[in-house]
């Protein structure tokens, strides 16, 4: 007898039935299909968000009435509508900290909760009987749906494999443009049976139901939920060997991608490596840089929400019908664009973000230039309006997605709340600049500033890079 076995019998004997043991378990998971629930998942997100900015987008609508009502001046209108933007945006950072120390437990329990916050503001915004109400009920509503974004993206970036990645935020984001487009056609309808302020009561509602849903169905990763089995968790992680894990990746994609050298030579394609540590993350121009290029687009959104009803009622005097539609028209375009942009830059680009991110501002300043001195058209202004929402929206998906590309799982939600904060705060600034631009000059000044804020955007992104993230063995996806 071999010395070894004599010493050890039974250890080799149970390393032996521990194998034959093992094997079948291995093959049994091999051929146990993925449950996809994280479609699901994106299914929540999606009506979850479309709801939310349903909800920040209803004040557009009224804000006519509300003028009306109050006796308010352009410059005050926009600052009720910035006040929003300025309270999401500031609490973007803060958010991102919290979901990085926070167990996933409570994260996602402080999701539903902030949901119910939302929907609790919303409905406020019906009883005002003052501009001071306005005021704080806006700003409440800012706080409350400021970690909701945080929220998704971190649950995309938890949920999905890096070659969905790009699909899944397009998604996220084109729901934030199916909220809007729904809005003036529920408003409309709503404001004929009872009045301007039966609108926030009217969406106050959904959100209270899907908060409910999203505290028993979601967690904030697939290992903790009992509807993913092995197979798909398996297949979202995709965990990496030592060879492919020291592997280039565009944007967080997981496996090596064709190169397209004139692409990248336009991208500014470089190595980086990813951004491990929270002073790596507050300090790097890609992430700024890219936020405040997300900023400028912002800002042209919130004014498709928040200004172009009353250009449409004020200057080119449509009644409630026509309004309807072509405050939609923009949207329409944004949630195609969105998808479509998410499609291409993982499909098509590899998981390439710049390409869509650059020809979503030169784009977005091509149509809204087409905007200055429009005729009184329904068709042009809705083609143009149409067009201006799918070239600010094709890109859109790219500015939640490219971060993921660059901070690790763990470092993501701080460096998206980085991005959502500049980017929220710059746009806050927009509907304020509307208004004063209003009380001094014509609607033209308004469309020439969208114009050179979609150019300034472009010359952001044109200085940071396309990353080719260099992992290590184990580093997370």
């Amino acid at each position: 007898m071999n010395p070894v076995d004599a010493a050890d019998p039974v250890g080799r004997h149970s390393s032996t039935a521990s194998s034959a043991i093992a094997a079948p378990a291995a093959s049994r998971l091999s051929e146990q299909k993925p449950t996809r629930y994280r479609w699901v998942v994106m299914g929540l997100i999606f009506l979850i968000w479309a709801i939310a900015c349903a909800d920040r987008a209803n004040f557009g609508i009224a804000l006519p009435y509300m003028k009306k009502e109050y006796g308010i001046s352009n410059t005050e209108a926009g600052l009720i509508v910035s006040l929003f933007s300025f309270a999401y945006g500031l609490v973007q950072i803060p958010v991102g900290l919290m979901y990085k120390r926070l167990s996933a437990k409570t994260t996602g329990m402080l999701f539903s909760v902030f949901m119910l916050l939302t929907s609790l503001f919303t409905g406020l915004m019906g009883t005002t009987s003052s501009v001071l109400l306005l005021q704080l009920y806006r700003v409440g509503l800012g706080l409350s749906e400021g970690p909701l974004g945080i929220g998704c993206t971190n649950v995309i970036n938890r949920w999905f494999p890096p070659e969905e990645k790009g699909t899944a935020t397009g998604l996220w984001i084109a729901a934030s443009k199916l909220g809007p487009l729904i809005v003036p056609t529920v408003c409309i309808i709503v404001i004929q049976l009872w009045g301007w302020r039966e609108i926030f009561y009217v969406f106050a509602v959904p959100g209270i139901f899907l908060a409910i849903l999203w505290f028993f169905l979601v967690t904030n990763s697939p290992a903790e939920n009992r509807f993913c089995n092995e197979a798909e968790r398996r297949y979202i992680t995709q965990e990496l060997s030592a060879g492919a894990a020291s592997a280039g990746t565009v944007a967080g994609q997981g496996a090596q991608v064709a190169p397209m050298p004139w692409l990248d030579g336009i991208n500014r394609t470089r190595r980086v490596p990813r951004l491990e540590t929270l002073r790596q993350v507050f300090t790097s121009w890609n992430v700024i840089g890219v936020a405040l290029g997300y900023g400028c687009m912002i800002g042209i959104s919130n004014i498709f929400m928040s200004w172009i009803p009353t250009y449409l009622v004020t200057v080119k005097g449509f009644a409630s019908v026509k309004m309807g539609f072509l405050a939609s028209a923009p949207f329409i375009g944004a949630v195609a664009g969105n998808m479509l942009g998410g499609v291409i830059s993982d499909r098509l680009l590899g998981g390439r973000r710049k390409p869509m991110m650059l020809l979503g501002a030169l784009g977005t300043a091509v149509m809204t230039l087409m905007l200055v001195d429009a005729p009184d058209s329904v068709l042009y202004l809705g083609a143009m309006l149409m067009l201006s929402g799918l070239m600010l929206g094709i890109g859109f998906a790219g500015y939640s997605a490219y971060p993921m590309g660059l901070a690790t799982k763990s470092t993501y939600p701080t460096a998206f709340g980085i991005v959502n904060s500049l980017g929220q705060i710059g746009g806050a600034c927009a509907p304020l600049a509307v208004g004063m631009l209003l009380d001094r000059y014509d609607w033209s000044s308004v469309f020439l500033y969208m114009v050179g804020t979609s150019l300034l955007c472009l010359v952001l992104l044109l200085s940071v890079v396309e990353p080719i993230t260099v992992r290590k063995a184990g580093d997370e996806a």
